[in-house]
């Protein structure tokens, strides 16, 4: 029975700690007597065994000779146009800058994975963690390594890798494209403003002579001149026939628009978009979908090679902007503005393709919005199981709702006169700014405190940190799982410092006595995976949370997420500007902190995304033993969607609202309902739409929580509906009352605005101790991939994590001794006092990672005690 639940268990994840959790887990339940732990060992290790080999011979059994033999040739024979490299070097290149060039480049690669004919794998079994784990495994394997496999191995990683890796590269094709369009339309842009720049000055001298004509046309009316007279007072004929000619030239169009300018780029956008409407195929959960049926039209003209776009052409989706480009004046199509218009409308057209409603076929990001969740049966059977925080009755889900709104609009309406630094003025909110409370002997005592650390060098902290966590053990080798020896450890410490201060593995390798380039880049590869970054972050974490000095800073049951935006020197596809963080384009490390000073989740996530799009990945998905209950975002953070999930999935959501001045709430009884707050209700909530899509948001709800797709995803799509969709508006009608209840809690409480801006701040804090740890290369991110790019951000992550618990350490040993010498230690102070000081670490120099025990006393180094 053990066995057969630990073997459906590692069919869905094959790691040697999450199985061996889940079968102590079961034993438990069942009361089933604890076997040995070499019992215990050999079954996981007979489980994996069988889940690996019934995945391989169901995967290898439905490919076909051909199909074998093909995967042989991407792994032995070199790529046509680039000896150098195999086919498999090739297939995983980057993608790079987003180009006509390399959109190419990405379609090549997909049309040679379609001639496989993958699609008939049999996968359709295959939990999605465990063809994730596959790829990744996949993508870690050069040629030699897929040949030391025996057939039906190599095939059934090879196979799965391949298939998934084409979904990717769809996606990438499509985002390239997208790029491109805004591309053409910044040209655009650009070119208006050059030449407003090029002919201010004559646009200012044709200004001058209407006003003077004018002048002295009203003049001439007013007193009876010829106005000819007047008009060759102020410049002669001939001059002014000119100068009226020059200003026709000078002119543009009437809406200021810069489409006709556009023209000029037709030639640049043909250089892949014949290959973008014959190698992308789209589909829409409609009938009939004019935009599509004008791809399909684009097609056949260019594979005929007719010129003339036909007369019955689609034309419903074309914009008024475009239509006077698109039409000539005897009625006939434009090809080339007809094209940019069905493109550029394509490109509009994402935002259905986000939300599902149009799907790419053979994506990963773009499939039909129903794929991403769980069927209605699969729903309905679990049900009565579901982990969701809400009444699975959509009348008892409101009459709960309901009284939690009523009882805070009933306390706000009878005291808003004397709520705490809150008035409430013609419709208008105003919070008084917070004062400081840190008391200035918070201060005096962390500096005498930090004064007693010993000075140390940053590798030490990691080496010293390994010691007493252990964390390194959770580097295992991502092919067989096997734990760091000595030698492997310190190459882990090397890389993680190398990537982590941003200086790189060339030159760690170069200031690291005994490493080299080679070895480092073979340990990030093999031993600093994803899973591995995450289960180290979740030791340390974890360790921290058990120690005593953390107690006076929060229960761990609290947390804050704040962005972190890094410039980007290298081309990349997911390289973007944001004015708002001055010039350049960058991407934005996404952390989440503890109320104790761990940062327990990081990504990277796109510089112009909403923050509050990922919230909820990193209260879902980080593998801690925190508890977070409640989460602290800036406004930046939150929508109406939100928070209806937060609620959902059991979380309060509590964020900073910039404008509290504009914000309106919300009510299910008539506004009026409530003397002194009718100014502040926008109107009511819809509850009949609540009511008709609650089931269809719970499931949503449900897949999210138990993983079958992720927050960010599917609040990408639901935030690309328009807002007539039932199932959005359903949700961000839930999200009213959610943000309702919180704004009337935010003014009642002045505990509660403090305890905010204190969890932000942590966040900060944070902030600022990576930006100093994070100097190599001017703090510029070089990696072109979002998963090089992320590796970066976690290695950051586990060496702050690694000070905070050094800091930690030694602040509780320096603690100690002040207690000792001071009867009138005033423990209070303590919940000020931040460990997340860097002044006495050395972040610099040559990096050695060789132990010096005769600096350690009892597992700790001395403290500097003057």
């Amino acid at each position: 029975m053990t066995f057969e639940y630990v073997s459906r268990s590692a069919l869905e994840n094959d790691n040697t700690i999450y199985l061996m959790t889940e079968c102590l887990e079961f034993i438990r339940k069942n009361r089933i007597i604890f076997p040995a732990i070499t019992t215990l060992e050999r079954l996981i290790w007979e489980s994996k065994e069988y889940a690996e080999k019934k995945i391989i011979s169901t995967i290898a059994e439905s490919l076909t000779i051909a199909q074998k033999s093909k995967l042989d040739e991407v792994l032995s024979l070199d790529h046509p146009n680039d000896k150098t490299k195999t086919l498999l070097a090739w297939l995983k290149e980057p993608t790079g800058f987003p180009s006509p060039d390399n959109f190419l480049k990405v379609v090549d690669k997909i049309e040679y994975i379609r001639k496989l004919n993958l699609e008939t794998l049999k996968v359709n079994h295959l939990h999605q963690n465990r063809i994730i784990q596959i790829y990744k495994l996949g993508f870690r394997y050069e040629p030699y390594a897929f040949r030391r496999f025996d057939k039906d191995k190599r095939y059934t990683i090879l196979a799965i890798f391949l298939l998934n890796l084409s979904k990717e590269l769809t996606d990438k094709a499509f985002e390239i494209h997208d790029r491109q369009i805004l591309n053409l339309l910044s040209k655009g842009r650009k070119a208006q403003e050059a030449i407003q720049k090029q002919n201010g000055k004559k646009l200012n001298e044709k200004v001058i002579h209407f006003a003077n004509l004018g002048s002295a046309l009203i003049k001439a009316k007013d007193e009876g001149i010829d106005p000819f007279d007047a008009i060759e007072s102020i410049i002669d004929w001939s001059s002014f026939v000119s100068s009226v000619q020059e200003a026709q030239d000078l002119t543009r169009p009437a809406d200021y628009d810069y489409l006709d300018l556009l023209e000029k780029r037709f030639s640049f956008l043909r250089r892949y978009t014949p290959t973008l409407v014959k190698s992308l195929e789209f589909r829409s959960t409609k009938s009939k979908e004019p935009l599509l049926d004008a791809i399909n039209i684009l097609h056949k003209l260019n594979e005929t090679g007719k010129r003339k776009v036909p007369v019955d052409a689609p034309i419903e989706f074309i914009s008024k902007r475009w239509k006077k480009h698109v039409f000539e004046k005897d009625g006939s199509i434009n090809r080339h503005y007809y094209e940019m218009a069905v493109l550029t409308e394509l490109r509009e057209l994402r935002e259905q393709v986000r939300a599902g409603d149009i799907s790419v076929v053979g994506s990963k990001q773009y499939r039909d919005f129903e794929d991403y969740l769980f069927t209605k049966d699969e729903w309905i059977n679990s049900i009565n199981s579901t982990r969701l925080s809400v009444n699975t009755s959509f009348d008892e889900y409101m009459k709960e709702r309901v009284n939690s709104l009523n009882e805070r609009l009933d306390f706000v309406s009878g005291n808003f006169k004397t709520l705490e630094n809150v008035s409430i003025k013609n419709g208008k909110i105003s919070i008084s700014r917070l004062e400081k409370d840190t008391p200035k002997e918070a201060k005096q005592l962390s500096t005498e405190l930090y004064q007693m650390l010993p000075r140390v060098k940053l590798t030490d902290v990691l080496m010293d940190i390994a010691d007493i966590t252990g964390f390194h053990e959770q580097f295992t080798h991502a092919s067989n799982n096997r734990k760091p020896d000595k030698d492997e450890t310190i190459l882990i410490m090397a890389a993680l410092l190398g990537m982590g201060t941003n200086i790189g593995l060339s030159k760690m390798a170069d200031a690291t006595p005994g490493v080299t380039y080679k070895k480092l880049a073979n340990i990030s590869q093999w031993r600093m995976h994803d899973d591995a970054m995450i289960r180290a972050q979740a030791t340390l974490v974890n360790f921290h949370n058990k120690l005593h000095l953390p107690c006076n800073w929060g229960d761990g049951t609290t947390s804050s997420s704040d962005g972190m935006r890094m410039q980007l020197g290298v081309s990349s596809l997911h390289a973007d500007s944001n004015p708002h963080y001055g010039t350049g384009k960058g991407a934005t490390i996404y952390r989440f902190t503890s109320d104790q000073f761990s940062s327990y989740y990081t990504k990277i996530i796109n510089t112009n995304s909403r923050d509050a799009t990922h919230v909820l990945d990193g209260l879902l998905n980080h593998e801690t033993d925190l508890n977070i209950e409640e989460h602290y975002t800036d406004t930046a953070g939150y929508t109406d969607q939100v928070f209806g999930l937060t609620h959902l999935l059991g979380f309060k959501f509590a964020p900073r609202i910039r404008d509290i001045s504009d914000i309106k709430l919300y009510t299910l009884n008539k506004a009026n309902s409530y003397l002194n707050l009718e100014n502040l209700m926008r109107g009511k909530v819809n509850e009949n739409i609540i009511k008709e899509n609650y089931e269809d948001i719970l499931r949503l709800a449900h897949s999210i929580r138990e993983g079958k797709v992720s927050s960010s995803l599917i609040l990408g799509k639901l935030g690309s509906y328009s807002r007539q969709n039932s199932l959005s508006t359903a949700l961000r009608e839930m999200g009213k009352i959610e943000k309702s209840i919180f704004i009337l809690d935010y003014i009642s409480s002045e505990e509660l605005r403090r305890k905010i801006q204190k969890g932000l701040n942590k966040g900060e804090a944070m902030n600022g101790l990576a930006r100093a740890i994070f100097f190599g290369k001017q703090g510029q991110l070089r990696e072109r991939t979002i998963q090089n790019q992320l590796q970066r951000a976690s290695a950051l992550n586990i060496i702050i994590n690694a000070i905070n618990i050094w800091n930690t350490l030694y602040l509780e040993k320096a603690i100690d001794y002040k207690k000792s010498a001071d009867g009138n230690f005033q423990e209070a102070l303590l919940a000020n006092i931040s460990p997340l000081g860097w002044e006495h670490i050395n972040m610099l120099g040559e990096y050695s990672f060789k132990r010096s025990d005769n600096a350690i006393i009892n597992g700790l180094r001395p403290l500097n005690i003057p």
